[in-house]
């Protein structure tokens, strides 16, 4: 497995506990960096990934959303929505990556950690984003530079959560 595939593994592992415990995303992923405990220290490119997709979390919710119009965010399993939005956070917003990997990596994932019909839905739902959503741009958003971490205190509550909410 390389170093990038367990980068992203770890991102799905903070995305999915913050979801599964109603935590604030960035929470997680402080106590995450701060207590690693038995676990090797986060990796930056966790970090990287989980930040990116907290500073775009509303952008991507839209385009995974249109790109998915027959099955809602909060009907897929935790972590089908979490590769997405890791998967699209790459497509979108990291240049390094390439879109073939980031899909790719994605399915494989949910090949290893999800339900059966996970790795065909997800390259489906990936493979019309890589077609058909606008970019996004990789500078932070006006409302994310001015945010302050006390005023992103809204928190993911899996299927309680209306879609489109922001977990920062």
């Amino acid at each position: 497995m390389s170093a990038r595939t367990k980068a992203r593994k770890r991102a799905l592992d903070v995305l999915f506990e913050a979801e599964q415990r109603g935590m604030n995303v960035g929470d997680a992923l402080t106590a995450r960096l701060m207590e690693s405990g038995r676990e090797t220290p986060l990796p930056d490119y966790s970090a990287e990934i989980v930040r990116g997709v907290v500073s775009r979390w509303r952008e991507l919710e839209s385009i995974i959303s249109d790109a998915s119009p027959d099955w809602p965010m909060k009907r897929m399993p935790s972590v089908d929505r979490n590769l997405l939005r890791i998967a699209a956070w790459e497509i979108l917003s990291n240049d390094d990556v390439s879109v073939a990997v980031a899909i790719d990596e994605a399915v494989e994932l949910a090949r290893d950690l999800s339900t059966d019909d996970s790795p065909r839905f997800i390259n489906g739902v990936l493979g019309r984003i890589a077609r058909e959503a606008p970019a996004i741009s990789t500078a932070p958003t006006a409302a994310a530079e001015t945010a302050e971490p006390a005023e992103s205190t809204m928190e993911m509550d899996g299927d309680d959560a209306p879609e489109g909410d922001d977990p920062r």
